[in-house]
């Protein structure tokens, strides 16, 4: 089992770790500060430094049950099992995606009552499909979300039994994918609070502390991909 600390503490770009297993599939970590792709964020990239040596990790995904894998670059020199390790991720690749994906929960937001069914996030643009008949306003949508972004609202993650599912199913917007079952835990991305509420849905990726770090985004382009689909795609105006 990997311990995820990235779920509690998104900001955190360093730590000390131990190896577990290592070869060319993969190093296996007891802890990473390393997000592992899913839920259409991309896992992370960075290195892991040891006594004697360091070694470029181009991505972090999903191995065997809880394991995290660290994907090394071709044929280099692997650290040791037992070994203690500095892993470090690329921290400007890494908020890039905090502030897309947190955007990406406002456009949600936005787009009331539609189904999500896709989604990418990038560190320069990012993609949204909803289930729509008709593609909504451009300017009215990139209005809307740069006033969420401009509120410098909070964003904030809480652990609520699994169970909250079966009681209250409209939480997940998305048909592709659901929320991973059989932990008994769920973690909840809320953005706004009490009647400035703004977004509550399951998540599992890395988001900013407010929306206000994002800061301004275009609505780049709104396609017809299917009769009742329509992707948005965003990106940083700055």
């Amino acid at each position: 089992m990997t311990q995820r600390l990235f779920l509690d503490d998104p900001a955190l770009a360093t730590t000390a770790a131990t190896v577990l297993t290592a070869g060319p599939g993969g190093i296996v970590l007891d802890r990473t500060v390393f997000y592992a792709r899913g839920g259409g964020q991309p896992g992370d990239s960075g290195v892991i430094r040891w006594d004697g040596g360091e070694i470029i990790i181009a991505e972090a995904v999903k191995g065997d049950g809880d394991a995290i894998l660290h994907i090394p670059a071709p044929d280099a020199r692997l650290p040791p099992a037992g070994a203690t390790v500095e892993a470090a991720i690329d921290w400007g690749r890494r908020y890039a995606h905090m502030r897309m994906h947190t955007a990406m929960h406002l456009l949600c937001s936005l787009i009331k009552g539609a189904a999500v069914t896709g989604g990418a996030v990038g560190a320069e643009k990012s993609r949204l499909d909803f289930d729509l008949p008709a593609p909504p306003p451009k300017e009215e949508i990139e209005a809307g979300l740069n006033a969420l972004i401009a509120a410098d609202l909070p964003v904030r993650f809480e652990w609520v039994d699994e169970s909250v599912l079966d009681t209250d199913p409209g939480l997940v917007r998305t048909l592709s994918v659901q929320p991973p079952r059989g932990t008994g835990r769920l973690r909840l991305m809320r953005i706004g609070a009490g009647d400035g509420l703004v977004d509550l849905q399951p998540c599992g990726g890395t988001h900013v502390g407010r929306t206000g770090e994002i800061g301004p985004m275009r609505v780049l382009k709104i396609e017809n991909k299917g009769k009742q689909n329509r992707r948005i795609v965003i990106g940083f105006a700055d």
